[in-house]
């Protein structure tokens, strides 16, 4: 008999969600509110709407609905590319000769090549429904900026990014994609704004970081009327929106009898491994269940196995709100690594007071390793995963071979967020034995965390 599926009043026929999973209204430890970089008193709903919009604003602030109705509109146009496939990985399975079972939620099978248009369709939509001209928005590797340009395009609303530098000139190609879709598109810093003149004087011939592209994301959208500012990853109302991926994945795994011991996600903001965990995890605060979770982030750029727990910008021109977060320090630049999607200063807040909590673990590894093991993904399960989920594909083969060793017979699900085929400049450099490992030192980001706001 097949066990029954606990989410099918929050499904349709085709096992597509209705509802997005609010999280945080299981958690006894909310995360701690956003607050005015002046007055240091927690956001209202009136300030947020001066940058975000007003409905999103409402999702951000929500802690205590559980689940979330989606518009009609959004699920149209979630029906093009979900249900996401989970894929059981047999041939990865026999290659590592583990007794281990993988199972990898796919979300590479759209147009943008990942799961960042699960929220930026839904941004979109309340964009339009608030009747502006056009939003503005920051991107790293290119993949947000890219979901976001297909879904202002199917709105028809005007969409301004700014690219991460080192990504901007990296990856031509996704810039491209976003120009096709009708996206301006500028490498940030930039000498646009005066945020960004601010920082390329303080950083001359900086390659940039998603906390500049950000500030100036967000001067643009304040100096615009008829614009707002969206955001990929880090906020609340993000990991709300790619709930979808979660509650799709546990279904599935529900349908078919199959309980995961090892969750593991890559993570930058935190938008994915959000939105992977979120109705597992809110069985373990339940009490209902007991899995174990891991985040992966880069050696470069390690906010939560090396960072502070406090208050910090979310930006590096210190022009958004304050937020409780795990943090190297918003003026803190990560190296120029591959996995462009993962180099930001902090952890959003929700996934910043899950760890500190201890419901979560996390990991950091190096670029080399990461691109050993897409490699060895790609070759044996046919995929060419990107950089980003590449740091989910090297614990989950580490964890394999773990259970290879010990006979133990672990169930692992991991997020593979997106393709890597406009990565193909970090796979030469892999291949071309060019590529390099940095780690920050100590110093550094002691240097970094002495500049963390004062809190009275």
């Amino acid at each position: 008999m097949k066990q029954e599926i606990p989410y099918k009043i929050y499904l349709d026929e085709t096992e597509l969600p209705k509802y997005w999973y609010n999280l945080r209204a299981f958690m006894k430890n909310k995360p701690a509110p956003l607050l005015n970089p002046v007055t240091k008193q927690p956001m209202t709903e009136d300030e947020l709407s001066e940058v975000f919009c007003r409905e999103l604003v409402k999702q951000e602030l929500d802690d205590t609905t559980p689940y979330i109705p989606i518009p009609d509109e959004i699920r149209d146009f979630y029906k093009m590319y979900r249900p996401a496939p989970l894929v059981r990985a047999y041939c990865l399975e026999k290659a590592l000769d583990t007794p281990a079972h993988i199972y990898y939620k796919f979300e590479g099978n759209n147009t943008s090549g990942s799961h960042k248009l699960n929220s930026a369709i839904a941004q979109a939509y309340y964009a339009k429904q608030q009747g502006l001209k056009g939003v503005t928005t920051e991107t790293g590797a290119g993949q947000w900026g890219t979901a976001l340009s297909m879904a202002c395009s199917y709105f028809g609303l005007d969409c301004k990014v700014y690219m991460v530098k080192v990504s901007y000139e990296q990856k031509p190609f996704r810039r491209e994609v976003m120009r096709t879709y009708g996206a301006n598109v500028t490498p940030s810093p930039s000498t646009t704004t005066a945020v960004g003149r601010k920082i390329l004087e303080e950083f001359p011939g900086t390659g940039g970081s998603l906390g500049c592209a950000i500030s100036e994301a967000v001067e643009a959208a304040t100096n615009m009327e008829g614009y707002r500012y969206v955001l990929g990853s880090v906020l609340n109302q993000v990991l709300l929106h790619q709930s979808v991926i979660g509650v799709e994945t546990k279904t599935a795994l529900d349908k078919y009898g199959v309980t995961p011991d090892i969750i593991i996600g890559c993570a930058g903001g935190g938008s994915n491994l959000g939105g992977l965990i979120s109705p597992f995890m809110g069985e373990k605060l339940q009490g209902k269940a007991n899995y174990r979770i891991i985040a992966v982030e880069p050696a470069s750029c390690p906010t939560l196995t090396r960072g502070k727990y406090a208050y910090d910008y979310c930006d590096t021109g210190k022009v958004c709100p304050l937020s409780k977060m795990y943090t190297l320090g918003s003026g803190f630049i990560p190296s120029a690594s591959h996995a462009g999607g993962l180099r930001y200063h902090g952890m959003t807040s929700t996934l910043s007071q899950l760890y500190d909590d201890g419901l979560m673990e996390a990991t950091s590894v190096k670029q080399t390793e990461v691109f050993e093991a897409a490699e060895y993904f790609a070759r044996v399960e046919g995929i060419l995963p990107a950089p980003e989920s590449s740091h989910a594909i090297r614990v989950a083969i580490d964890e394999a071979l773990k259970c290879k060793e010990s006979g133990e017979k672990k169930t692992i699900v991991f997020g593979l967020t997106g393709t890597g085929y406009f990565d193909m400049y970090a796979y030469e450099k892999f291949h071309d034995g060019k590529m390099t490992d940095y780690l920050p030192t100590d110093e550094e980001l002691e240097k970094s965390f002495a500049k963390l706001p004062k809190m009275d």
